[in-house]
């Protein structure tokens, strides 16, 4: 199993770092390995990723939302058994710290090679680096979703 968290803060509040992150389709911008994010519905995505020559399709499902508190999440079918969580923590009117917390089972020689060397590690830093310059040069979100969830089997759950 691999597991990577990283923390970035960002020179924004906290409401427009949290807003920016439930923009999926906009991820490929500052995330290197990512093609695209389509949204499919307010719970769903589908990914195309392409990490180490690996190309691969799955679906995600937001399994928990919290506006500028959190956003859990998990894989859905595919074999891609991965899950994560984005918390949001105010420093002050104008910093937020955004903390990435991934877990996931690599598949096959290359994915777990690259988890032994911690190439996971070193790519969710990065795309945490790019995700902090993408929005401090906007200085705003590209969108929101405020919508808030519960963890399943939570009075106001899914």
């Amino acid at each position: 199993m691999g597991d990577v968290t990283e923390s970035v803060d960002v020179n924004v509040p906290v409401s427009t770092a949290y807003n920016q992150w439930t923009q999926f389709e906009t991820f490929p911008q500052f995330m290197d390995g990512v093609e695209s994010v389509a949204q499919i519905d307010a719970r769903r995505t589908h990914w195309v990723t392409k990490v180490g020559g690996v190309r691969r399709e799955f679906d995600a499902e937001v399994t928990e939302q919290h506006p500028d508190e959190r956003i859990a999440w998990k894989s859905i079918g595919g074999d891609t058994g991965h899950a994560g969580v984005v918390t949001f923590h105010r420093l002050n009117d104008a910093e937020t710290r955004v903390t990435i917390q991934l877990s996931w089972e690599p598949q096959g020689l290359v994915e777990k090679a690259g988890s032994v060397l911690q190439v996971d590690d070193h790519q969710v830093k990065a795309d945490a680096k790019r995700f902090k310059q993408f929005i401090e040069e906007r200085g705003t979100e590209t969108g929101q979703y405020r919508g808030e969830q519960a963890a399943p089997g939570t009075p106001g759950a899914w």
